[in-house]
């Protein structure tokens, strides 16, 4: 067994095991959500839940090689499985964010907070900010972009807002991307903002007070 197919197990095991954590906490329901991991830089592969399949039983097979499009590469175990849709936008936020996962998630908290505050998700004064790598007094506002069907549209929108320092997007009506170094700081980023934007949430105000 080659080192490349290893690697792939060892990573859709971990995908696997992550994808059911989030079901079982609502935020991958049905078949929504997927998640990746960085295989390879040059040239740009990442591992990515398949599609269609719900995100509460999949297996270590359940996973698939793509390049930096987005777009299953011809030479892998399960050739017959499809990527994401949305593996196009993994692959940008890896290849500008330097990731080595990306967790996407349909949390209501993210979705409600991006629809009252669409101009961007501000943060100030928290302790849980210290579980995105930010002081406590930092000012840290999450942003949000317009939803869009085409990867390459989302791609361009998130890469207009990036920010190194605040390692998630929203996705307007739709839902939260996170990313870190590797699959467990990525969780754990996902987490805490789910506290951070319920906080919001539950606290009120408005746009104007956010800013």
């Amino acid at each position: 067994m080659s080192t490349e197919t290893i690697a792939l197990e060892q990573a859709g095991a971990a995908l696997a095991a992550e994808s059911a954590r989030f079901a079982r906490l609502g935020w991958m329901l049905g078949t929504s959500g997927n998640l990746s991991m960085t295989l390879r830089r040059d040239p740009l592969r990442l591992a990515v839940t398949a599609s269609g399949l719900d995100k509460g039983e999949l297996t270590a097979a359940d996973v698939v090689v793509v390049d930096a499009a987005g777009t299953a590469v011809p030479d892998q175990p399960n050739p017959a499985q499809r990527p994401s849709a949305e593996a196009g936008l993994h692959a940008r936020i890896a290849a500008t964010a330097g990731a080595g996962a990306v967790v996407h998630v349909h949390m209501l908290s993210a979705v409600l907070a991006a629809q009252r505050w669409p101009g961007g998700v501000v943060l100030r004064d928290l302790e849980m900010l210290k579980g995105l790598g930010r002081r406590d007094d930092d000012v840290v506002t999450v942003p949000v972009v317009p939803n869009s069907q085409d990867m390459v549209v989302l791609g361009d929108a998130f890469e207009q807002v990036f920010d190194p320092a605040t390692p998630a997007v929203i996705v307007a009506r739709h839902g939260l991307y996170v990313w870190g170094r590797d699959l467990v700081q990525a969780r754990h980023r996902t987490e805490c903002l789910q506290w951070l934007f319920q906080f919001a949430l539950s606290a009120g105000g408005t746009e104007e007070d956010m800013a």
